[in-house]
């Protein structure tokens, strides 16, 4: 049930913008270039990143509808359920894992990261932009996840997978949140 009396009980983020515009396209423009821009990441291992912090946050509504792309866009189903259950453990290589761990703590315990955490990742063979692309990411659905739990809006598109339109064909999800600014009319 949505915390903010105007918006409707099983409110979704296009009736909070749609109620509470202002500002909301330059986020949109901004995590439209995240998540679908130029970048060493793939979409899909940065919608992983964008799902495994909204888990980590317990953000219901992102980290369900940031899975789903995940896993349109070549994350295999069950991969990010085992990293949030048990990340030393993870189904990732060599390679991933020590970002999504650089990731993790970001999010949880940020004031510790340290130069070994970020010479883990470069060791991996992520390049400094590449390391800056999930830094950036980790900080968007950390205010991502606050404006949608904030607004109480906890649709889970596990429960409701058809409720994201053409799921199936990531080509229609190329400008994701562009797409959806202009359909609200930011």
């Amino acid at each position: 049930m949505a915390l903010f009396p105007s918006l409707p009980e099983n409110a979704g983020l296009g009736d909070l913008l749609a109620r509470h515009p202002g500002g909301m396209r330059p986020l949109m423009e901004w995590l439209d270039a995240l998540l679908r821009g130029p970048s060493e990441l793939t979409i899909g291992e940065r919608e992983l990143i964008a799902a495994y912090v909204s888990g980590l946050n317990a953000c219901t509504f992102c980290h369900s509808s940031h899975l789903l792309y995940a896993e349109l866009f070549g994350i295999a189903p069950g991969k990010l359920e085992a990293l949030l259950e048990a990340p030393e453990k993870a189904p990732f290589g060599a390679r991933l894992r020590p970002l999504l761990a650089y990731v993790e703590k970001l999010t949880r315990l940020p004031a510790r990261l340290g130069q070994a955490d970020v010479d883990a990742v470069l060791a991996a063979g992520w390049s400094e932009a590449a390391l800056f692309d999930a830094v950036k990411i980790c900080g968007a659905f950390s205010l991502m996840n606050r404006l949608v739990e904030g607004a109480g809006i906890r649709f889970d598109y596990a429960t409701d997978p058809d409720a994201l339109p053409n799921r199936d064909d990531p080509a229609r999800h190329a400008h994701t949140y562009l797409d959806f600014a202009n359909r609200l009319g930011l």
